[in-house]
């Protein structure tokens, strides 16, 4: 062992200028640290929230005299850290331009940091194994050299800063020449919604959204784009960046993000469209254009997007536990999106059509399955059903709601989503904080709870005799 720990230290100092070399500590102290990054993550997470709230609560951040309450300014800054985009207050008329770009800022640190913490993550994965296994890795993902964080980091930040770019200089102009915006209200709606889109977090300047665009595909196909983007997970655009012409060689991870998304994006658009087709509170009074474009618009937007374009809480029942389902599930791994995430949904999915088939092994891609990934995919799973169920059996008990307006809701916050049926600023404060909580639980549980299930895995030195209850 100390000879295999001293082979991957000179390895990856071998990758390192001369200046900066040093040898690794050994294996059982570097064990003691892996709860550290998760720990770290949650304290960084909640200093910064408290940090927003009390910007959020001076006068400067309101545009009347009325200041926010402490409620009120956890909520906002917590849903922007979060990128969640429940909202209990107008963005646009009860904060100023100062309290505006406190929200902006939230977001854009909540986007960019938790791409990186989940690229850190990983890196810390890598070098945990032995060093066949970091080449073994480093190969089926097409990673980058093992140990170059400050490059990853570096990457997770342009890619960022880029499309969020490309955004704003597309639906700008359109704002300011096609829906009659001011230039300068058009420049800074545009910025606004570009880094909000890109992070996921579905907040807006407009008390409804994006209604007023309803119809436009220019500015609702970008949009859409944008939430693709950034929640599909970063480690997936580097490789198809990088890999963009020959899909063949991507990696298994992005194999699976990619397909199931496009299968589930596709789907739920066209359910939507279809079901809300006649519709009159939604889509039945528009054109037929403007019926695709809102629906599929709709079918993006539950994977953690948070934006609409008609009333959701108008949406029949079926489109509503539709979009329920698809707020559960999430987009990528390793983005700006909530859920459980699609890899976890496929995972899943891969584990029941080889049982239908009596397969005693879980094969994909020409790959098989780790059991350590299929025991994860359970667990996060069971747990966010779990907790969602808790939630909503609470706030029945509680609240004046119905099933489908309190299951939207939770959803909507657990999954860090951002839609909601309406009764979000109509709840107490008690509630409003509940939700809070389950928004940081959303935003920081998968990864931790991921990393926990990485980082501590332990084999018996012993087993115990098989048994088999009955199943079914």
């Amino acid at each position: 062992m100390a000879v295999l720990e001293r082979v991957r230290s000179l390895w990856i100092n071998a990758r390192v200028p001369l200046g900066r070399r040093k040898d690794l500590p050994p294996l059982q102290k570097h064990r003691t640290t892996w709860g550290k990054p998760a720990r770290a993550f949650l304290l960084m997470f909640v200093l910064v929230d408290f940090l927003g709230a009390g910007l959020l609560m001076t006068p400067a951040a309101t545009s009347g005299e009325e200041q926010l309450t402490f409620v009120e300014a956890t909520f906002t800054s917590t849903t922007s850290l979060a990128v969640c985009g429940l909202t209990v207050i107008s963005i646009g008329h009860d904060l100023s331009l100062f309290g505006q770009l406190v929200v902006l800022a939230l977001i854009q640190v909540g986007g960019i940091g938790i791409m990186t913490l989940a690229s850190l993550l990983g890196a810390a994965l890598i070098h945990r194994f032995s060093l066949r296994m970091q080449l073994n890795v480093q190969a089926e993902n097409r990673a980058q050299a093992v140990g170059d964080v400050r490059s990853l980091v570096g990457r997770v930040v342009i890619v960022c800063l880029t499309i969020e770019a490309v955004v704003f200089l597309i639906i700008t102009p359109r704002m300011w020449l096609g829906h009659g915006l001011g230039l300068g209200e058009a420049l800074y709606s545009g910025l606004f919604h570009s880094v909000s889109a890109f992070n996921n977090a579905g907040l807006s300047l407009y008390d409804d959204s994006l209604t007023q665009f309803s119809g436009d595909g220019i500015i609702l196909f970008t949009v859409a784009m944008a939430v693709i983007l950034g929640g599909i997970g970063f480690p997936v655009l580097l490789e198809m960046r990088h890999h963009w012409r020959t899909p063949q060689q991507w990696g298994l991870h992005t194999k699976i993000t990619v397909i199931t998304s496009a299968l589930l994006f596709g789907v739920t658009a066209f359910l939507i469209i279809l079901m809300e087709w006649n519709n009159p509170r939604t889509l039945g009074e528009l054109h037929w254009w403007a019926k695709v474009s809102d629906g599929f618009f709709h079918g993006v937007m539950p994977r953690s997007g948070g934006f609409n374009v008609t009333e959701t809480g108008a949406m029949y029942d079926s489109t509503l536990f539709l979009t329920i389902m698809m707020m559960f599930v999430g987009n990528g791994s390793a983005g700006t999106a909530g859920g459980i995430k699609v890899a976890t949904l496929a995972v899943l999915f891969l584990v029941v059509w080889s049982e239908a088939r009596a397969h005693t092994r879980v094969h994909v891609f020409g790959r098989r399955l780790a059991p350590d990934v299929i025991r994860q995919s359970l667990s996060l799973t069971f747990l966010s059903m779990t907790v969602v169920a808790f939630t909503t059996v609470f706030f029945l008990h509680t609240t004046p709601f119905t099933f489908m307006q309190t299951l939207f809701e939770v959803v909507s916050a657990v999954g860090v989503v951002g839609l909601s049926t309406g009764i979000t600023a109509d709840l107490e404060p008690w509630a409003q904080l509940t939700l809070s909580f389950l928004m940081i639980a959303g935003r920081i549980g998968p990864v931790t709870f991921a990393t926990a299930l990485a980082f501590r895995e332990r084999k018996r030195r012993y087993d115990l005799p098989e048994a088999r209850p009955m199943i079914g």
